[in-house]
């Protein structure tokens, strides 16, 4: 029983940052459900992309806040600050990943985690 409720809360923490990336204008938002995917890291990766460094920090900003906001909840880890190019806000179930346009072409994390349920998010 207590798996469910885990997954519901990783459910919910996936919608509070897709709430923190649609406030900014993310685009290209891909919600991946790793929970039956092998050798999986997380619950769900919440994938979108950025136009520049600027609108990367500013996304990262707004995910953070609307998570705490919602669930009282702040990332367990934070990658990509400095550089901006890829951000990653790890809340170990769920872990949101901040691309530039380029970069998330080069990584193409959805083709990684092929066996994951992928849900693209309409703008």
């Amino acid at each position: 029983m207590a798996k469910k409720k885990a997954g519901s809360q990783s459910e919910i923490l996936s919608q509070a940052i897709v709430k923190g990336m649609q406030e900014k204008k993310a685009s290209d938002i891909v919600v991946l459900d790793l929970r039956m995917a092998k050798n999986a890291v997380a619950d769900f990766f919440v994938i979108c992309s950025g136009n520049s460094a600027r609108q990367l920090g500013a996304i990262a900003d707004a995910i953070d806040e609307m998570v705490s906001k919602t669930l009282k909840e702040n990332p367990w880890h934070i990658e990509g600050k400095n550089n901006k190019e890829w951000m990653l806000l790890d809340y170990i179930t769920v872990v949101a990943h901040i691309f530039q346009n380029e970069r998330r072409a080069y990584y193409t994390l959805e083709k990684l985690w092929g066996d994951a349920k992928i849900t693209h998010i309409e703008s």
